[in-house]
């Protein structure tokens, strides 16, 4: 069931902008032609999808290297209080959801994503991104176009 939810959440966050040319897909990550605000909280996204599924090591590594990739992506001041990710993950991630109709089907349940996607939503997010990030609206293509494109 995770590996469904994840699959879910892949297509959701991850989805590719309409391309020009019809039927071809990207070959590389979309996160340089989105803005340095979205990259940062794909990046958030992607740190509470592997904290929440850690012990499910496909699912935490594939979201472990989504966090890598996108860190090079989402210009931000790490100087600034560099927990501060980890402190909001962790406390969505300690959230007591509770749906007595699921718990009734599905034993030992913990909404670990729905908690993540209330985090991606969140204001405390939001905030993060206002005091972290320095050019929210500005993309990382736009900064490193590139080579023979300057």
């Amino acid at each position: 069931m995770k590996q469904s939810w994840l699959g879910i959440l892949a297509v959701a966050v991850f989805q590719a902008p309409p391309c020009g040319a019809a039927g071809t897909q990207p070959q590389s990550p979309q996160a340089p032609e989105r803005t340095y605000a979205q990259n940062y909280k794909d990046m958030v996204l992607a740190t509470g999808v592997a904290n929440a599924y850690k012990s499910d090591n496909n699912a935490a590594m594939d979201a472990g290297s989504s966090v890598s990739a996108l860190r090079g992506r989402a210009y931000y001041d790490m100087e600034k209080r560099p927990d501060a990710v980890k402190v909001l993950v962790d406390a969505y991630l300690a959230r007591d959801y509770h749906n007595p109709l699921a718990e009734s089907e599905v034993k030992g349940v913990r909404f670990d994503l729905l908690k993540c996607l209330d985090l991606y939503h969140s204001k405390e997010l939001d905030s993060l991104v206002e005091r972290r990030v320095a050019n929210p609206k500005r993309m990382f293509i736009q900064d490193n176009p590139p080579a023979g494109q300057t």
